[in-house]
This record gives structure tokens, C-alpha cells and sequence, in this order.
């Protein structure tokens, strides 16, 4: 979830007024998918981090599917090249990206192929295409969930034995123990506030449990506000602000992670994209994980979870092409690259029957496995909202001022009016 690249959509309208959005400069035709006939394949995704897995697995589908070759692209900025590619009619044979406001644009205005009725669908996990469906508006899947992520709290093992705890099943035992914690001389949380979208995770998580389920919807229509919605999760974020450490508005994200890799405190409530990271600084360190237990009754807990990385196909025209990019895809969706590619980026991978390996992340595996996944309430909010750390910025000045929950709650109302006007 770490800050999604939200973009203005004006150039996506302009540019599907021009003839053809596939990839039709470097296409052979929109031809019958001949298994013989040679294909190059352009793929763009969206992760540095892990470009050398993919180029492995290119390798490993490209051996045996000799008559396909893949181009791997990865580009600084994925949806400013997408959005390019798209004026010029030129778009990529595959895409993998986030869930982010440039997809959600492209999907509403139908550049991605339909894939309703396809049999790939039934090997994801259900609840993650249900969720990119409501993110986009519509009960047609655009893309395939491939890997998503989550934002518990994670926990210093030896820390935890140290103060004698046992997983938290409610919000009040976490507040308990974070109090233990605090008269026993230890810091509980360690944030790294100083970077506002920091303010998020946390802030997702207590929202999205407590919230009627209809809020989302509800505020689109201006029927609902935050300041009779999110009272009890205003409250309950204050609540954790005053347990973090004494200058957590003074430390940026990076500093963070070192100085929580160092054992300065006990709990840290961020993605696990952060385990990675966190073990470069102290390769000796033992992690776990366990939800946010954001209500007073466990058995209503979702954890908050994201998709990470999606699959998608711009509906080109040219079969040839789509039929070669559904093999990729076929690839992709078998046990051994989809794991491999989960436990290298560090993500949970929506392949039905795939589980991560990181003993980290087993606490949370179930939560995948049944559903239990609740989306970022952010993904839902005004683009113009969500951009630079708008209503991120709100959280964190009003957190770092100690003002109430009534007054942060309305600035979030004022900046949700204020950004609705601009779609």
C-alpha cells in the first residue's frame, strides 16, 4: 500500500478517441492465434524490486513455449508510460500493476480486456476480484489478482517474550499490553510519522472494521460523513498515538525501520512490505505478525489487504497476441512461479492453494485462505484526496497537535467535499 501514483484521467478520455488502443504498431495481425506462428509479447510491470524474478520466470516460459518470446518492461514511472503508451495508441500486450487510480481509470473506460467467463478466474481467490471490481464500479473482472499485501501489526519476538505477552484478540487487550509494555520502561509502538502516508496503515485498518459497510458508498452519494462514521476509529487511533515513541512525528519512514530493527520497540503497525526491509537492517531479528484486532469482538476482524500486483491484457483485437499472453498468464497462475514470485516480493499470492513461506507471515495466511480481507478505505476515496498525501497530512496534523477527534474528523469531511468537486 505504500503511496499509490494517483494521476489526472483527462489524457485517459482524450486519448480513447483515437483509432485503436492495442498494441498495433508491433502487432501480426489480428489473425486466428496460429500455435506455430512466432509472437513477441510487450510486458510492462510496475515493481523494480523485482524485475529479476520475472525475467527468471520469462526464461522458464519462454523454454518451454518456444515460439513466444516476452519483453520485459519496467519503467521509472509505470503510469505516466501506460498513459503515453495509451495516446499513441500502443499499449503493452500485458500489464502488471497496482490497484491504482490509473487502472481503476483504464478499467471504467474498458482499455483492459473483459475477462468474465474465463477459466484463469477460478484459480485466484474470489474476494480479491470481487474487491477490484468495487474498486472499479463495475461486476466485470479487468485483471486477475496475482499478489496482495496486508497491514498487521508486527511484533519482536524476543520483545514479546520479554514482556510476557500473548496475541491480542480485541483492541482493549492491545491497549492493554501496550500500557504493560509502557510501565515496564519499553516503548510499544515505533512509528515513523514524520512521513505522512506512514499515518495510513493503521488508519485503514481501524476505519474499514469499524464502519457500517455501506459508508463507501454512502459518501459517494453524500449520504455519509466521516465525522459520524469514523468517530470510534478517530478515537481509537489517538488512542495508539499515544503510545508510540516520543518523537514518532519527528521520524521519517526509513529511520523507522532501522531504529525498530534495533529493538526500540515492541509492536510496529505497518505493511509487510516493511519485513524486508526491517531484516536487511538486522538479519538476526524474529518477526511475527498478527492482525489489527481493531474491534472488541474477534470473530468480526478483517484484516486490511490490498491488491498488490494485478494481471491485466489491453483488449488489442489482435488473438494471436491475447491467446499468447493467456498462456503467459496460465503460466503464471501454476504453483511453482506463483509461490516463487509471492516469497521474493514478499506478498501473498491469490493462487488458490499458494501459501508464503516467511514463518512472518503464516499468522496471517488464514485470513487469505478464508476471505477475511477487508480493501484500503483510501482506494475508494476522491483521486484528488488520496494524491500527495492529502488526507494523510490531515491525520498527521491533527495527531501531532493533540486536537480531537471531532476536529480531525471534520477537516477529513471538508477535504473529501473539496475533492469530490475536482473529479
Amino acid at each position: 500500500m505504500k503511496k499509490l501514483s494517483f494521476v489526472m484521467t483527462g489524457l485517459l478520455a482524450t486519448s480513447l478517441l483515437l483509432t485503436g488502443c492495442g498494441s498495433s504498431s508491433n502487432s501480426g495481425g489480428s489473425g486466428s492465434g496460429n500455435s506455430n506462428q512466432k509472437v513477441t509479447l510487450n510486458f510492462l510491470q510496475n515493481k523494480p524490486e523485482v524485475v529479476k524474478q520475472w525475467d527468471k520466470m520469462i526464461k522458464d516460459f519462454e523454454a518451454k513455449n518456444p515460439n513466444i518470446t516476452i519483453k520485459q518492461i519496467n519503467p521509472p514511472n509505470t503510469d505516466t508510460t501506460l498513459q503515453a503508451d495509451l495516446s499513441k495508441g500502443q499499449m503493452p500486450d500485458i500489464v502488471a500493476m497496482g490497484a491504482d487510480a490509473t487502472y481503476i481509470q483504464m478499467a471504467k473506460d474498458n482499455v483492459f480486456m473483459d475477462l468474465s467467463g474465463k477459466p484463469e478466474l477460478d484459480k485466484v481467490s474470489s474476494s480479491y476480484t470481487k474487491m477490484l471490481e468495487s474498486e472499479v464500479g463495475k461486476s466485470n473482472p479487468y485483471a486477475l489478482p496475482y499478489t496482495v499485501n496486508a497491514v498487521p501489526i508486527i511484533y519482536n519476538v524476543d520483545l514479546f517474550k520479554k514482556y510476557n505477552l500473548t496475541v491480542p484478540k480485541t483492541w482493549s487487550e492491545l491497549m492493554d499490553d501496550a500500557q504493560k509494555i509502557k510501565d515496564a520502561g519499553g516503548t510499544p509502538f515505533y512509528n515513523g510519522f514524520k512521513d505522512a502516508w506512514t499515518t495510513a496503515g493503521i488508519w485503514n485498518a481501524l476505519a474499514a472494521n469499524n464502519e457500517p459497510a455501506t459508508f463507501q458508498k454512502d459518501l459517494a452519494a453524500g449520504t455519509a460523513n466521516f465525522s459520524k462514521a469514523d468517530a470510534k476509529a478517530a478515537d481509537m487511533m489517538k488512542q495508539f498515538v499515544s503510545y508510540g515513541q516520543s518523537n514518532q512525528f519527528g521520524t521519517d519512514y526509513n529511520t523507522a525501520n532501522v531504529n525498530y530493527a534495533k529493538g526500540d520497540a515492541v509492536f510496529y503497525a505497518q505493511g509487510i512490505w516493511t519485513l524486508p526491509v526491517i531484516r536487511q537492517s538486522n538479519p538476526d531479528i524474529k518477526l511475527s505478525t498478527f492482525v489489527v484486532p481493531a474491534t472488541e469482538d474477534a470473530s468480526t476482524v478483517k484484516m486490511v489487504s490490498g491488491v498488490d500486483s494485478l494481471i491485466a491484457l489491453p483488449d488489442s483485437g489482435n488473438k494471436a497476441k491475447e491467446d499468447a499472453a493467456m498462456k503467459f498468464i496460465d503460466y503464471l497462475l501454476t504453483k511453482k512461479p506463483a509461490g516463487d514470485y509471492a516469497n521474493v516480493a514478499g506478498l501473498f499470492s491469490t493462487v488458490n492453494g499458494v501459501t508464503n513461506n516467511d514463518e512472518a507471515l503464516k499468522p496471517l495466511q488464514s485470513y487469505i485462505d478464508q476471505g477475511k480481507v477487508v480493501d484500503f478505505d483510501d482506494h475508494y476515496y476522491p483521486p484528488a484526496m488520496a494524491a500527495g498525501n492529502q488526507y494523510e497530512s490531515v491525520l498527521q496534523g491533527a495527531l501531532s497537535k493533540g486536537q480531537s477527534s471531532s476536529q480531525l474528523l471534520s477537516q477529513l469531511d471538508s477535504l473529501y467535499k473539496q475533492a469530490s468537486s475536482h473529479k
